[in-house]
């Protein structure tokens, strides 16, 4: 299968049934999309499949085939951190970590198609994408604070 991963053309052997999150972690290494559910439910695989946000347990790897696949490997600079991760770090908006993968890609591509979203905006792009820790009020005030 062939497609293109962060920018880079990519290619590798897939088995039939696995999903887009088990060849990104298993089959190249890429972990920084998170496996909690693999039922689509908490957000934590979520990575831009040519340019929309989705749970990457519940596509199959095959149906990447040419596809345009974004992680928060590929949103973070090679300098340092995304403005969404900066921010998240400076509110307090990430605690064990394991959402917050799914949590920048949402947020990021949330704030590409409207720098300015307003409280309901950010909860409505958010709610695929649970945390169980923060209570959501910091990882609000860190996605408003990008703006």
């Amino acid at each position: 299968m062939r497609f293109r991963l962060n920018g880079i053309e990519t290619e590798t052997a897939v088995d039939g049934a696995q999903s887009l999150l088990r060849v990104l972690r298993e089959n190249l290494g890429v972990t920084g999309s998170k496996d909690a559910c693999e039922q689509g439910e908490c957000g934590s695989c979520t990575v831009l499949m040519d340019g929309q946000p989705v749970c990457s347990c519940l596509v199959l790897g095959l149906d990447a085939e040419g596809a345009d696949i974004v992680t928060v490997e590929g949103l973070t600079p090679e300098s340092g951190l995304s403005p969404v991760q900066e921010a998240l770090l400076d509110e307090g908006g990430a605690q064990c970590g394991y959402c917050t993968p799914g949590i920048v890609v949402a947020a990021t591509h949330l704030l590409d198609q409207n720098p300015h979203p307003t409280v309901g905006e950010i909860r409505e792009a958010l709610a695929g994408n649970i945390c169980r820790c923060t209570g959501y009020g910091s990882i609000i005030r860190a996605i408003r604070s990008v703006q």
